[in-house]
């Protein structure tokens, strides 16, 4: 949001499971979640676990509508890239020391250093590419919340309700929901906007987010959300 721009403080309703989504563009962010070279693009390192990203690369069309809906109301955007300082120093052995990959975090690969601030793969894809004045995090973690400023830079532009897009499902998003929903923030997934290397482990996060009278938060698709946006 550039400065001096209001932001609206109607009270916008979206269709959602388990029940209605209330929100206001003036307290809302529109979060996404690691949308980066190195988990969409073949070549990266999502690929070099044998996962097929073209499952990830599908919901891009649908995030890039929504990211165009939310900068024309004036919403304030916040994109989370994982990446790690160059010495590794903010990546445990428990995290980079898992299986038997072609590449881990920190080695050298089509894109860079896999997963290590600054390199080519680390790069939100062009599609979703941030406008100068959206927050961009780099976060050690899969929560967004976690060694990062997050939860201040929210708190700072009077943030209570998230919207959340990005991948992959069942890790970095919903763990990043799971941190906000404790830290008291009001949140809903876009359904079709996130997505994961398993299909089924994304129809079992969603399911778990709205369990039990919305234990998480809330899920939807991108139209109920457009047609929130454009009710008004």
């Amino acid at each position: 949001m550039n400065s001096g721009e209001v932001r609206d403080a109607r009270t916008l309703v979206v269709e959602a499971q388990p029940f209605d989504f209330p929100f206001e563009v003036a307290s809302t962010a529109l979060v996404i979640i690691d949308m980066q070279r190195d988990f969409i693009e073949p070549g990266g390192f999502g690929a070099s676990l044998g996962n097929d990203v073209s499952l990830l690369a599908a919901i891009v069309p649908a995030c890039r509508t929504v990211l165009q809906a939310w900068r024309a109301q004036g919403g304030l955007v916040l994109h989370t890239r994982e990446a790690h300082r160059p010495d590794l120093r903010d990546c445990p052995p428990a995290k980079r020391l898992r299986g038997n990959p072609s590449l881990r975090i920190g080695d050298a690969g089509p894109m860079g250093r896999v997963l290590v601030s600054g390199e080519p793969g680390v790069q939100i894809i062009p599609a979703l590419a941030p406008l100068p004045g959206e927050i961009v995090v780099d976060k050690p973690g899969k929560g967004m919340f976690h060694a990062t400023p997050v939860d201040l830079l929210l708190q700072q532009a009077g943030i209570r309700t998230l919207l959340f897009m990005g991948v992959t499902t069942e890790v970095c998003v919903q763990t990043s929901m799971r941190e906000a929903n404790d830290r008291g923030y009001e949140c809903l997934v876009l359904e079709d906007c996130t997505e994961s290397y398993f299909p089924a482990f994304k129809a079992a996060a969603l399911a778990m987010i709205r369990a039990q009278g919305g234990i998480v938060g809330w899920t939807a698709g991108s139209a109920e959300l457009l047609a929130a946006l454009h009710s008004g």
